[in-house]
């Protein structure tokens, strides 16, 4: 048994490097991902899909559940970091300014420290829900949340960690089922060898 740890299908803003809204729904290129994620999972026995309740997480969790069956939960806890008043802005307009820099608060968004506190809730639903299951834990989230996770909640002194690493859409993170949350394997896209392209983090 395990936790995936799985980024959502890439979006059309994704691609173009804009900060996205919510309701971002999955591009052309997403929806393939995702069905090659979905296809790629009949190989395990999955227990549960949580997802993020935004759009892009929810439809890549959606072929999820269709191709394995399972049961699917949404969390809000999983949404990917609030950046407020800049969303819909293109990356290349932020000039010097690093909105991924630990002293930037997006207006009216969240702070790291915010984003940190409700993912550690996400981390008490993921653990919580993995624990009770017989199968495996399939968790569709977003980028930052992900970073989040491997820089305070799990254990990754097998892998080398690099300080900007985005996770490419639709890459699977395998995490041992019990603590300290071991993760076996990170940010795998064998799924995807013939869909290719990475995308931003947000």
């Amino acid at each position: 048994m395990a936790v995936l740890l799985i980024r959502h299908g890439e979006t059309d803003l994704n691609a173009a490097q804009v900060v996205q809204f919510p309701d971002t729904p999955l591009g052309n290129h997403g929806l393939l991902q995702a069905e090659r994620l979905g296809q790629s999972l009949t190989r395990r026995s999955i227990g549960l899909v949580l997802t993020s309740d935004y759009q892009r997480a929810r439809t890549t969790a959606e072929r999820v559940a269709q191709y394995t069956g399972a049961g699917l939960i949404e969390s809000p806890h999983l949404r990917e970091r609030n950046f407020g008043e800049i969303r819909g802005t293109p990356y290349t307009e932020f000039g010097d300014l690093d909105i991924f820099g630990l002293d930037y608060e997006p207006p009216g968004g969240e702070s790291w420290d915010v984003f940190h506190k409700r993912v550690d809730i996400a981390w008490n639903e993921v653990t919580s829900h993995a624990q009770s299951l017989s199968g495996d834990l399939a968790v569709v989230t977003h980028g930052l949340v992900l970073r989040s996770l491997l820089e305070r909640k799990l254990d990754v002194s097998d892998h080398t960690l690099e300080t900007d690493l985005v996770v490419a859409n639709t890459s699977i993170t395998v995490v041992d089922h019990d603590p300290p949350w071991r993760v076996v394997e990170l940010a795998s896209v064998e799924h995807l060898e013939d869909v290719g392209r990475d995308a931003a983090a947000v």
